[in-house]
């Protein structure tokens, strides 16, 4: 007999985990089911992880640099790679366990193996044939399996996985996702890193720091796509010191595999084409939506471009099912996934003052270095829409905790609506940008004006004084420029 619950959930990556956790807050019988690792995509193999290795690059780079900071360090600093691996590997088993500690505390059910929704308000479960990319924690203990399960309410959150393009499909040697670019056995003398969002770029910061010859290729006309034209135009020049070569408006027309080498046939904007040989090839091309395997299609849930069509609250065309996360659309970002599993289980509950999710209002973090970090509009997209707006700008260099630091490089950027004093727009470029993005973010939740950030105190001597100082440039009233 099939087991019933209130809710269950389909992936336990950042949307599923916190979506399982909220349900059972609020009284639901909850059940989360996984194939492969609790914490998915971000915490085993993206965001984490990543992290772990860019900590790790990091420090070699103020390693390479003591006589900035008044320091001397005899000999040369090599990096260990299966050490600077390991560290990233066990930073995501740690956090592993810290999610199955969470579903036992809140008393949600974990059930293991692959999920298809038989119908609406019908789960079945059977073994998994997902091929891990290494050894996986135990199953969690008192965790389900296969079998027929049942509940009102089936929440899709299974995450997405790397977009693949004919002719560069990765085959785990030669040409990488990031899944093979976390986990190098050997650090290549040469790398093609293929896309310049952020998963490419945080590639292509950490190997060219760690001493690899990094060639980056953009279809785009510029690096980091998504970015304000001028935070992407500074953020080449730094990659460019760094020793990186970037191809902007060049694509990837033909990959030839050597017996430990590529060689990619690139065609540039003018119809010219070079032929670059790297030892290792990332492709960093975007994600698409894992919405196969589930049920779906024969369900009628609509789809469209490789993932799940939903409103603002997660919910399908289908009654009883919905869907959260990176298989709901971009952006595919993790806390975008955490925030609509939220909103979407407080809608099922009833909640009051449940409010859709405004993806206006998300925050995006590169963290290369120099790290990015933007919310809301772009210059070129407010005057698009026919804003008339206000910029300021702050740099980095004018600012004493900078300059202390030794990162004096960067800038703030904020983009008000002239009539309103609405902040519509926050881009920055440097070090702690990433820690600092939130203040904006706030802000524009609060639809706070131009003139209650001037009067909001900032404490001195810190980077957030550069929040402040670019409203104030907005206005005409910079007072340290």
């Amino acid at each position: 007999m099939a087991e019933n619950y209130d809710v269950i959930i389909i992936g336990s990556g950042p949307g599923g985990y916190v979506t399982a956790v909220r349900s059972a807050q609020l009284g639901f019988k909850t059940a989360i089911i996984e194939r492969e690792h609790l914490g998915g995509i971000c915490l085993n193999w993206g965001c984490i992880p990543t992290k772990a290795l860019l900590r790790s690059a990091e420090i070699k780079h103020y390693a390479d640099n003591p006589q900035a900071y008044g320091l001397k360090i005899e000999g040369k600093v090599t990096a260990d790679t299966a050490a600077v691996v390991d560290r990233s590997r066990k930073v995501s088993l740690r956090l592993n366990g810290g999610v199955a500690f969470l579903m036992k505390k809140n008393k949600v059910d974990v059930i293991w193996g692959e999920a298809r929704i038989g119908k609406p308000g019908e789960v079945v479960v059977s073994g998994t044939t997902k091929k891990p990319m290494e050894p996986q924690p135990p199953v969690p203990k008192g965790a389900k399996g296969e079998g027929t399960y049942k509940a009102k309410h089936i929440i899709v959150a299974t995450g997405a996985r790397p977009r693949v393009l004919p002719g560069m499909e990765p085959d785990g040697k030669l040409i990488w996702t990031y899944f093979e670019a976390m986990v190098p056995k050997e650090m290549p003398k040469s790398l093609l890193v293929v896309g310049s969002g952020a998963i490419g770029i945080e590639f292509a910061y950490f190997y060219r720091t760690m001493g690899v010859d990094v060639t980056v290729v953009e279809v785009m006309p510029q690096v980091m796509p998504v970015e304000d034209a001028e935070v992407s135009k500074f953020a080449q020049r730094q990659f460019e010191k760094q020793g990186m070569k970037i191809l902007l408006e060049a694509k990837v027309t033909k990959v030839e595999k050597g017996s430990d080498s590529i060689t990619a046939t690139v065609e540039k904007k003018d119809g010219t084409t070079e032929k670059i040989t790297a030892d290792r090839m990332i492709s960093a091309v975007g994600v698409q939506g894992n919405i196969e395997n589930l049920g779906l299609e024969a369900l009628g849930v609509r789809t469209e471009r490789g993932c799940v069509v939903v409103d603002g609250y997660g919910r399908t065309n289908v009654p009883g099912i919905y869907a959260i996360g990176d298989v709901a659309g971009p952006p595919m970002l993790a806390h975008k996934a955490e925030h609509e599993g939220v909103i979407c289980i407080e809608k099922i509950a009833e909640v009051p003052g449940v409010h859709a999710l405004d993806k206006g209002k998300i925050p995006g973090c590169t963290y290369c270095s120099p790290q990015v970090a933007s919310v809301g509009l772009t210059e070129q997209k407010a005057k698009a829409e026919g804003r008339d707006i206000r910029v300021g700008r702050f740099l980095f260099g004018a600012n004493g905790k900078a300059i202390a630091l030794g990162e004096d490089q960067g800038f703030i950027k904020t983009i008000f609506d002239r009539k309103t004093g609405e902040l519509l727009g926050a881009h920055m470029i440097g070090a702690e940008v990433t820690e600092l993005i939130q203040g904006f973010v706030v802000a524009m939740n609060l639809e706070t004006t131009e003139e209650e950030l001037m009067h909001t105190v900032f404490p001195h001597p810190t980077l957030s004084e550069m929040m402040k100082e670019s409203v104030l440039d907005a206005y005409g009233r910079a007072l340290n420029a």
